[in-house]
């Protein structure tokens, strides 16, 4: 989901600095709640493993060019639901902002668009998640249909903003809008195997239930609200 270089520049970059500082505020907003929920330690330790995991998902894990940007295995609803919105949130600014700077230089200029590609769709299906999982349900016992509209709602979000980030840049062309419908329908891909990976990772911590005692995870992992 790395909009390409050269895609959007000169003054038309400001306003991903907005964006940014926007999706940037709104996880503050998260992390003094979760802060105050369940102390430093817990959301420190949850943020530095989902820093590490969001590293590895793109740097590790199959990634290729396709149209305006990158298909990557970001696992944004895997995220949430295991580690919560807070950690989910500074891991992938965390993560995204270590790998700009040691493996993608050329992708820095461009972190704040990239920033907001990934921080608001993860904010939108979080909201979707308040709406579609009663209190009385913890997150291990999600069903298929519930972790495909969060999967979908996050990857389909991530598509919406890579779209919007390239005609913005560069335009109604053609060869443009051709790109973006070719990373469209490679990205969503994404979306028949992530809900897959959401209830095997489910249904293994649903045999770590000690977990719930270590501030690792989210307590709606295993509790209800």
């Amino acid at each position: 989901m790395h909009i390409e270089p050269g895609i959007v520049n000169g003054a038309k970059i400001v306003l991903s600095y907005a964006t940014a500082a926007a999706a940037a505020g709104y996880t503050l907003k998260l992390g003094l709640e979760t802060l105050r929920a369940k102390g430093l330690v817990s959301l420190t330790l949850r943020s530095l493993i989902t820093t590490v995991l969001v590293f590895c998902f793109f740097q590790v894990l199959p990634h290729y060019p396709v149209g305006v940007s990158e298909v990557h295995f970001i696992l944004g609803s895997t995220l949430f639901l295991v580690f919560g919105a807070a950690p989910a949130a500074i891991g992938l600014s965390a993560g995204l902002l270590l790998q700009g700077m040691f493996f993608a230089p050329f992708d820095l200029p461009q972190y704040g668009i990239n920033l907001t590609t990934l921080l608001v769709p993860l904010f939108a299906l979080q909201a979707l998640a308040s709406k579609i999982i009663t209190p009385k349900t913890a997150y291990v016992d999600l069903t298929y249909a519930q972790t495909l509209a969060l999967s979908t709602a996050f990857q389909g979000g991530v598509v919406a903003w890579v779209a919007f980030w390239a005609v913005y840049g560069a335009g109604f062309g053609m060869e443009n809008i051709a790109s973006v419908l070719s990373f469209g329908s490679a990205y969503m891909l994404v979306v028949l195997i992530e809900p897959l990976i959401d209830l095997a990772v489910l249904a293994a911590a649903k045999t770590m239930r000690d977990l719930d005692k270590t501030g690792l995870v989210t307590p709606r992992l295993f509790q209800t609200a």
